[in-house]
């Protein structure tokens, strides 16, 4: 393991579409989905510390989420916490990041990774990383890791391999276009292909490969970083990154840089990946019943029921008679029962129940 090695583990965002198990006040990244033990964010970083030495790793969070951070990660330096005053997308969470990363080590090589995606192949991943790793180190390009679909999934991005780069590296190809999530006609076309894989949202560079893309496509966010370089690191740190998220703007990665950089590469691999954006993603893991039901409890009782996602707050018992294609979760103060093939409006569900009820819920 070499000390150039970085990693950066994105933690602010509130998973509202896995409400109402995530609420603002404790999103799903720290929440211990499947009953391990051990959150998403947890299950992350133990992971990156087979990467990376310990010291290397960044958080990157809301500052409400502060404390919730020290109390998961014992002993991480507080100094690798930093705080986002408004949440402003990826691209700016990135730039805070590696302006810090650049400060402390102008060699560093940098893995950048959400906070709440399932991993099950952990040496698979592991050993992909590491390879990448080295891919970035001989490369001045970008690299992202793309994931083979096994079926056309319509809540992921997908990324088309150029099939006319002659690559020696059979795993690593350059990246002819990226695409927003498709409908499922077109989701079925790319599957069909062999040309398409899903957007994990990992991304593997080099700190100075990723300092000039932000220079060439994102200069007004780049300097403002700039500006309080010499405050990273320092007392001062706070309050610099305060004033520069008051002008930043709200802008992802992947259509700041990824989507306008010329030599971004991609890595196929199959490590058995799930964002966990949605409760349908969580049930493509969950353990099935022999009616396909996902149930992630022992009090429950289902009649005529098929294909459901069900998750019973554990001090509560449930009989549930003659659905099918639902999601079913209880918790302490909400129940939420809907349609699988509408689960994205659960978004809406939040924004209308914030509206009439307030932020409680």
């Amino acid at each position: 393991m070499t000390n150039d090695n970085y990693c950066v583990i994105m933690a602010g965002g509130i998973g509202s579409r896995f409400w109402p198990l995530s609420r603002t006040s404790y999103p799903k990244q720290f929440i211990d989905i499947f009953g391990t033990g051990y959150s998403l964010l947890q299950q992350t970083y133990s992971r990156m510390q087979r990467i990376c030495p310990k010291e290397n790793i960044l958080i990157v969070t809301h500052e409400n989420y502060k404390k919730l951070v020290q109390e998961q990660l014992t002993g991480i330096p507080e100094e690798n916490i930093l705080l986002e005053p408004i949440r402003r997308n990826t691209a700016p969470c990135i730039a805070y990041a590696t302006h810090k990363i650049a400060k402390r080590n102008k060699n560093a090589r940098i893995i950048v990774a959400p906070s709440d995606h399932l991993i099950m192949m952990e040496d698979k991943y592991v050993e992909i990383v590491k390879e990448g790793l080295d891919f970035v180190s001989n490369n001045s390009n970008l690299l992202t890791l793309g994931i083979t679909p096994n079926r056309p999934e319509t809540g992921y991005g997908y990324i088309q391999i150029d099939t006319e780069d002659s690559s020696s590296k059979e795993t690593i190809k350059k990246v002819k276009t990226f695409t927003e999530k498709p409908n499922i006609e077109l989701a079925k076309i790319f599957c069909k292909s062999g040309e398409f894989l899903w957007n994990s949202g990992i991304f593997i560079w080099s700190v100075n490969t990723i300092s000039k893309s932000f220079e060439n496509h994102l200069a007004e966010t780049d300097s403002l970083f700039k500006n309080i370089h010499d405050k990273l690191d320092t007392p001062e740190e706070s309050k610099a990154v305060e004033q520069v998220y008051a002008q930043c703007k709200s802008i992802s990665i992947d259509y700041g840089i990824m989507e306008k950089e010329k030599d971004v590469y991609v890595y196929a691999a199959n490590f058995g990946w799930s964002d966990l954006g949605t409760w349908g993603s969580l049930y493509q893991h969950t353990n099935k019943d022999e009616n396909r039901n996902g149930v992630a409890a022992s009090n429950i009782k289902l009649y005529d029921t098929e294909e459901c996602m069900v998750h019973i707050n554990k001090n509560k018992t449930a009989v549930i008679q003659g659905l099918k294609d639902y999601i079913i979760v209880d918790t302490d103060d909400t129940l939420l029962i809907c349609k699988k093939e509408e689960e994205q409006r659960i978004k809406e569900f939040v924004n209308d129940l914030n509206l009439e009820f307030g932020l409680e819920f």
